[in-house]
């Protein structure tokens, strides 16, 4: 099974794609789509849903796992901002017919550490510890993904373990 992880912005969106195979969750790549600042927005929205796009036909995941938004932010621009980025995600999500999963971010980090309150640095280093990597996953952008990439992975093996 493939899920494909992503951390939503205007920005930049983290992505991670990651593979279950029975116990073990192997990182397939893991990257970010960066838009230019100096577009205006449905310029940006256009190059995000471009880019997933082609995420969504080379990972070909059995689902998408995005962080949802906060429902209180100190700056409700931002939040207004990746609400855009968010459902461009969505909407590619549905128009290729790939199940979404969303999951807040305390359950991501939860998930993960066994802390809802983890700071983004033990999330890095449980991600690294995990899957096996030589080097903790930078920037936050794209642990974030994976790290929602692995939540999902871990919900759908708790999920499968009780059947």
């Amino acid at each position: 099974m493939r899920i494909l992880g992503i951390d939503p912005g205007l920005q930049i969106c983290g992505y991670a794609c990651v593979e279950i195979e029975g116990d073990k969750n192997r990182l397939v790549e893991a990257g970010t789509i960066r838009t230019d600042g100096d577009l205006v927005i449905e310029a940006r929205l256009n190059q995000i849903a471009e880019d997933l796009k082609t995420l969504l036909e080379k990972f070909e995941p059995d689902v998408v796992a995005v962080e949802e938004l906060y429902s209180h932010y100190t700056h409700p621009k931002t939040a207004i901002l990746m609400g855009h980025a968010r459902g461009v995600i969505l909407q590619k999500c549905a128009e290729t017919l790939t199940k979404v999963e969303s999951f807040s971010a305390t359950r991501i980090k939860k998930s993960l550490t066994g802390n809802g309150r983890a700071s983004k640095e033990q999330v890095q280093r449980t991600i690294q510890r995990l899957l096996l990597l030589p080097f903790v996953p930078e920037p936050n952008d794209v642990a974030d993904a994976v790290a929602a990439a692995m939540c999902c992975a871990n919900s759908i093996n708790n999920y499968d373990s009780k059947d």
